[in-house]
């Protein structure tokens, strides 16, 4: 796939989740399936991405459980790919992105698109909160408790040659 880091040996989370979405392109296809793409050609005009790069990141983001293969035809067959719950889950990821990048790389007047909460009809403004008393958790609310038996990455997710 043309990518060079190796997590493997890592004992990180952050590490783990960069070997399922950490490649060029995947977060972008991501993305556009929030925004209602499913299919290859959709994809592929979109984003303008080389056919076997994007067919690459299908193929990982569906042996990770992030999209499901759906046949939308069978003559010839061909799958649409929709986000799973697993895949669901990366939503927060994209809206603290889109913020961060609306505030350092384009400035909040270039962005382009802006996020507004329906609710109350204000610019979003993402915060992180805990899901227990949801109050607002700052860096220096958090307390990292490191569990010295972790496993690494290449421990808990499939050798690439084993996923393929």
């Amino acid at each position: 796939m043309g990518r060079t880091a190796d997590y493997s040996r890592q004992s990180c989370t952050i590490a783990g989740t960069l070997e399922v979405i950490g490649d060029p392109w995947t977060l972008l296809v991501i993305r556009d399936a929030f925004n209602g793409v499913s299919r290859f050609e959709q994809w592929q005009e979109r984003l303008g991405v080389a056919r076997n790069v994007l067919a690459a990141r299908l193929k990982t983001l569906v042996q990770h459980g992030v999209l499901e293969p759906r046949l939308y035809s069978e003559r010839p067959p061909r799958n649409e790919y929709v986000l799973t719950a697993k895949g669901k889950d990366l939503y927060g990821v994209l809206v603290t992105l889109h913020a961060w990048g609306a505030k350092h790389v384009y400035g909040e007047e270039n962005a382009g698109l802006k996020m507004v909460h329906k609710t109350c009809e204000h610019d979003l403004n993402p915060r992180i909160a805990c899901a227990h008393c949801n109050e607002i958790v700052k860096p220096r609310d958090i307390q990292l408790i490191h569990d010295r038996n972790r496993p690494t990455v290449g421990e808990v997710m499939p050798a690439k040659d084993e996923a393929a």
